[in-house]
């Protein structure tokens, strides 16, 4: 034989033997129905949902979700933060261990040889596909690039580019002196849903279905809105008559008791009026229906194409989001409403479907489930638990608290989640203490913190929650 046609073949041998695995692997499953995955990641949206049991906010499609499948009414962040949080779902590993804590770091850089949850779907010999934001894209300026991706997550990708980016010079920013990304700003769009970025995003995770329905497939939508800027068609902004809006009674209310590392937004409010404020959760409502239309057609398509049977659906948010609560908006805090997040897993056949669950989750168990119910084995390294025991019993006995972080320049602010107890630490476990009851407090307004009734209860949550912490970082 030709000893360079040799050489090249013994180069080639190892990616033909993946290849030949993958093929196996796909083989293998045709001869059962397979299991599919649609992951549907949502940017910057907080419980403000119907199905929340939000009395205003118009989410038809998201409601309909979670009418067939289980929705978690404790589900949390790892860190209120793009990034961080989509990192440490699409990796098993939390913040400590993957070491992402911002907007720039790439997890390759830190743990590069890391499987992810995609990537090991396509190991498995499925087909596995990314439509819009998964990994950190910076909304709006990435939009229509790759943003933060890891290319050996998918078998495809698409980075749809809507008249949302073309309008940009349309938008009203009610706090000029921050830039688009991180701002609290709006623009009511002519036009129609499919000319939007969203549109578009959902127009090719159709047609991405439509390709995939004769294969396995691990198909990942990333909706961009109601990420800031809020844009979303006239139509939308129409159904919230801005007069309407109401503004939580905690805004600010009494910061007296809370450490000034629990406020990301400062001043308060960023000085906007009561009218300013209301504009924006306007903008902001009218930006979560757009979406939740475009979740509906992704749903129909489902169903349309009778994959519905066969494919999990998950639909989560990468953290909750402050609409003034505590004079807060967006994330980045400890707070409950940046921490928690909507999530409804619909898995057929799950005997819980229908029924919403009380206890406390993390995303960082969607991971572990999702590999779990599709039969794929789940990596040694993945944080998390399965919540196939949930999606049969939603109310069965589980014991898993949820972890938050979320950095300061005077160090790290932790928090721990029970059913009852919030418990937060800042300063890398060394500064002020939050402990909040929210059998009888929900909205946080009063801190035991300092009430030596409260002592035992604080040093148990402190014991979990620092004692959890070791734990993360050392795997």
């Amino acid at each position: 034989m030709n000893k360079l046609l040799f050489a090249v073949l013994m180069c080639s041998y190892p990616i033909l033997l993946t290849a030949q695995k993958q093929n196996e692997n796909a083989t293998a499953r045709r001869g059962e129905v397979p299991r599919n995955v649609l992951l549907i990641a949502i940017d910057d949206l907080n419980n403000h949902l119907g199905c929340y049991g939000d009395p205003l906010v118009q989410s038809p499609n998201i409601d309909r979700l979670a009418r067939r499948g289980v929705r978690f009414d404790r589900a949390y962040c790892q860190l209120p933060l793009c990034s961080p949080s989509r990192t440490a779902l699409l990796t098993g590993l939390r913040p400590d261990s993957s070491r992402v804590y911002d907007l720039k770091t790439h997890f390759r850089t830190t743990v590069p040889d890391v499987i992810t949850l995609p990537q090991h779907f396509k190991n498995q010999g499925y087909f596995v596909a990314r439509v819009g934001k998964l990994y950190h894209y910076g909304v709006p300026g990435d939009i229509g690039t790759n943003g933060l991706d890891d290319p050996l997550s998918w078998t495809t990708v698409r980075n749809p580019k809507g008249q949302d980016k073309a309008e940009e010079d349309l938008i009203t920013n009610l706090t000029p002196n921050r830039g688009l990304g991180s701002s609290l700003s709006y623009l009511a769009a002519d036009g129609t849903d499919e000319e939007q970025t969203d549109g578009m995003v959902a127009t090719e995770a159709v047609k991405l279905l439509e390709r995939s329905k004769d294969d396995p497939f691990f198909l990942a939508v990333g909706f961009f809105r109601p990420h800031c800027p809020y844009v979303a068609p006239k139509k939308y902004f129409e159904l919230y008559p801005v007069n309407e809006i109401p503004l939580p009674a905690h805004s600010p209310g009494d910061t007296t008791q809370y450490p000034r590392e629990a406020f990301w937004t400062y001043p308060f409010n960023w000085g906007l009026n009561e009218a300013q404020r209301r504009e924006a959760i306007q903008a902001y409502y009218a930006s979560i229906t757009f979406m939740d239309a475009q979740v509906g057609r992704v749903l129909g398509a489902l169903d349309r194409l009778g994959l519905a049977e066969n494919t999990i659906v998950v639909l989560w948010s990468d953290h909750g989001y402050l609409l003034s609560e505590h004079g807060q908006w967006m994330k980045q805090s400890l707070f409950e409403e940046a921490a928690l997040v909507p999530m409804i897993v619909a898995a057929p056949g799950a005997k819980g479907n229908g029924v919403a669950s009380p206890r406390t989750v993390e995303l960082q168990d969607i991971y572990p489930t999702i590999t779990d119910w599709c039969k794929v084995g789940t990596p040694a390294h993945v944080a998390g638990n399965s919540l196939l025991p949930l999606l049969d019993n939603p109310k069965t006995a589980w014991d898993h608290p949820a972890i938050t972080q979320t950095d300061r320049k005077s160090g790290m602010g932790r928090s721990i989640r029970t059913e009852r107890w919030r418990y937060s630490v800042w300063k890398d476990g060394k500064g002020a203490e939050e402990l909040y009851d929210h059998d009888k407090d929900p909205y946080e307004l009063k801190n035991l913190a300092k009430e030596p009734s409260f002592a035992q209860t604080k040093q148990e949550l402190r014991r979990r929650l620092l004692g959890t912490t070791s734990k993360a970082a050392r795997r």
